[in-house]
Formats: C-alpha cells, sequence, structure tokens
C-alpha cells in the first residue's frame, strides 16, 4: 500500500510494519511480535493499526481533549481522507504470506476495556465515515494512549497509569447507603459537567473510605472519570498538576489524597487550600479534589491553642486558620463504625457471596471473637475475618 497520502496519520509511515520494512518475512515477525506483547488477535495488519490509532496521539485525539470533546469539520474531513487510505486494511484485505497473521490467537489476550469496545465495534462497520465517526466517539469518551487505558494515574514529573487498579465497585461495599448516595450524586454531577464540589470522607478508620473514591472510578470510567493520588509531600506541585490536566479538558478527574492531616509545624495545606480556592488561577472545571480523614479538622489543633496561655496575640485568627482548610471542601461525607449487628451482617453478606451461610449463633460467636482480638468494629477487620475463614476451611 502507498501510504505517502496520510496527512493526519502520518506517523504510522514511522511504524515498520506500514512504512519502513519491506520484506514480507520480517513484517510478519514484527506484527507477531507486536501481538504477544500487546495481546493482538485477529487480523494482525488491522488490530495493530487500531491499536496505533487508539494510542498513539494524533491531530485529531489531542484536538478533541484540548477542546473539550469538540472537533472542527474541516479536520473531521481531513481524518476521514486518511480512513480511506487505510480502508483496505480495516476491511481485512490486508494479508501476509503467513494465513495465522489473519486469525491470529495471542497467549494473553488484551484486558483493556476501551481497546476491545472499540475493537468489537469496528467489526461492524467497513465504510470511511462510519470507522471515522467510530473513532472520534472513541476520542471523546475514552481519549487516547494512556488516558484511555488507565482509569488511575500517580504522578511522577508526569502522568503515570495504575497497571493493577483495584476494581471494586460500589456495590461490593455493603452499608453506607446514605454516603454512597452523597458520593455518587456528587460525583454524576461532576462527570456530567454540572456544578460538584470537592468532598473530604472522614470517620473511623476501616469503614471503607478508601475503597469508596476508588469505586466512583470504576462506575464512571466509561463517562471519562480518572484518578490521580498523589502524595502530601506531593502538594507543592498542584499547579504543575493542574496545568498538566487542564489538557485533557474532555476528561473528568479526582485529585485524590489519602489519609489525609496535617501537624501544626507542616506548611503543605496552604498549597491545598490555594488549590481548592483562592489562587490567582482558577482551579481547571474538570478536576475536583476528595480526601479521606480520620480527623474532620485536617490541621491538628492541642488543647494548648485554645488555651490563654498561648502566645498567638489574636486567638481566634489561629483557631480559623486550623479550621479553614475542612471548611474549604463543600461536601463532607461522615463514616461512623458500624454497630455490632451491621458488623455481622457485613461479614454474613461478604461470606455469602462466596457461596457460605453460618448459622446466627455461630456467626455471632466467631465474629465477635476475631473483632475483641484485632481492632475494633470496622468493615476491614470483617474483611480480615473473612479473609481468615476461607483461608482455613
Amino acid at each position: 500500500m502507498n501510504l505517502q497520502g496520510l496527512i493526519i496519520c502520518r506517523h504510522l509511515l514511522n511504524e515498520e510494519v506500514f512504512g519502513g520494512i519491506a520484506d514480507r518475512f520480517e513484517i510478519s515477525a514484527r506484527l507477531i511480535e507486536q501481538a504477544e506483547r500487546l495481546g493482538l488477535s485477529g487480523n494482525l495488519y488491522r488490530s495493530y493499526l487500531i491499536y496505533l490509532l487508539a494510542h498513539e496521539p494524533n491531530l485529531v485525539s489531542t484536538s478533541i481533549e484540548m477542546h473539550g470533546g469538540k472537533i472542527g469539520e474541516s479536520l473531521r474531513e481531513v481524518f476521514k481522507k486518511d480512513i480511506e487510505i487505510l480502508l483496505p486494511i480495516f476491511r481485512g484485505e490486508l494479508l501476509g504470506d503467513l494465513n495465522i497473521l489473519d486469525i491470529y490467537k495471542p497467549t494473553v489476550e488484551n484486558k483493556n476495556e476501551s481497546f476491545n469496545e472499540l475493537a468489537r465495534r469496528l467489526e461492524r462497520v467497513n465504510d470511511a465515515a462510519e470507522i471515522t465517526y467510530t473513532f472520534i466517539e472513541h476520542y471523546k469518551r475514552y481519549g487516547y494512549g494512556d488516558i484511555a487505558t488507565y482509569r488511575a494515574f500517580r504522578w511522577d514529573d508526569k502522568l503515570i497509569g495504575v497497571r493493577h487498579f483495584e476494581k471494586i465497585r460500589l456495590n461490593d461495599l455493603i452499608g453506607y447507603a446514605h454516603q454512597k448516595e452523597l458520593l455518587t450524586g456528587n460525583t454524576a454531577a461532576f462527570v456530567d459537567g454540572k456544578p460538584a464540589n470537592n468532598v473530604l470522607l472522614v470517620g473511623a478508620r476501616g469503614t471503607g473510605k478508601s475503597s469508596s473514591v476508588k469505586a466512583l472510578v470504576n462506575e464512571y470510567y466509561s463517562k471519562g472519570l480518572r484518578l490521580l493520588q498523589i502524595t502530601k509531600p506531593q502538594l507543592k506541585f498542584l499547579p504543575e498538576i493542574m496545568e498538566a490536566l487542564r489538557k485533557f479538558l474532555s476528561k473528568r478527574f479526582i485529585i485524590f489524597l489519602d489519609d489525609l492531616s496535617f501537624d501544626e509545624s507542616e506548611t503543605e495545606y496552604k498549597y491545598l487550600k490555594s488549590a481548592i480556592e483562592g489562587g490567582v488561577e482558577s482551579r481547571p472545571e474538570n478536576v475536583l479534589i476528595y480526601a479521606t480523614s480520620n480527623r474532620r479538622h485536617l490541621i491538628r489543633e492541642t488543647w494548648r491553642d485554645r488555651s490563654d496561655e498561648q502566645e498567638e496575640l489574636y486567638r481566634e485568627d489561629s483557631t480559623n486558620e486550623t479550621i479553614s482548610l475542612s471548611d474549604r471542601f463543600g461536601l463532607i461525607v461522615h463514616y461512623y463504625a458500624p454497630t455490632q449487628a451491621e458488623y455481622l451482617e457485613i461479614i454474613r453478606s461478604m461470606l455469602k457471596r462466596q457461596g457460605i451461610e453460618l448459622d446466627e449463633e455461630h456467626l455471632r460467636l466467631e465474629g465477635l471473637r476475631w473483632e475483641m482480638s484485632h481492632s475494633g468494629r470496622n468493615g476491614r477487620t470483617a474483611q480480615q475475618f473473612v479473609n481468615y475463614y476461607l483461608g482455613q476451611r
């Protein structure tokens, strides 16, 4: 094929399979190598092309991100011309010397949800206009590259995808119906482009605060929600982080701060206050901050701070400073330690999902014995008991 007429997809010419090497057996070797590395199946020319267009940035995918899901008609038309050039590959008309290249089955299939959905949709279309539309809708919904591949990220001077993100869903969290309702209502509004609040999840340890935030990302991933977890020392990089996320306006990001609290001597909280509200540069509309803490007031305050002996001349100003950070979270969700009945119900539900049902008295005795020898009554303790019980069977 002559791909020299490509404009938007001209980066394909840098790929040896499409524009570099001429030896057919070398091409076959490279395709099989990529199939095993990426988990590609079926016609490898077609599968590899779809993978490259889904993952490598091009002017269409980057423009959609920069402009919040919009694309100009002229740019769309140029992209369609490129797809017309590539149409024989999409139709599976380009075959190699090895028949296996048309029906290849890798050792391990690609597990990425967005890529597999795109590949399935493209199986049902063979018209250039429909293929163009399918790719554009994919870019709008999932993005491209790592943004489409990963649900969660960490920060190391740039976004780094988390390969093994926990697959927990909200239905896996037993109890706390009111808390989940508050979180889903706020997050649904956020992904729909409506006004939403930064969230502080506060309460007893082991009650599922962090798991709730992770579950939200899994629930709303297909609607463009992503998570970026940062640490307390990284708060000073928030302006840089915000600027990086501003480039992906068609996606929504939760910046996640887990188990957050500050001692009086720590000043990183000032960066967070400025990022949430009050800085010179506004927070991007596609970013919210969700934090979890065991303390309602994130900055530690002692009785000495309230005594008449403190050196601060204007004591009320000092008090306002310690509580002002918490006040900047528009939604505060409280997680309370479960009652004994709720604790036992959590255990019962977890065991039932594993096909195990214990009689009431046996469940009560074993569950309470475990609670007394561990860190108290909460969802984490219940999960630890279930793990122990299943391991001893």
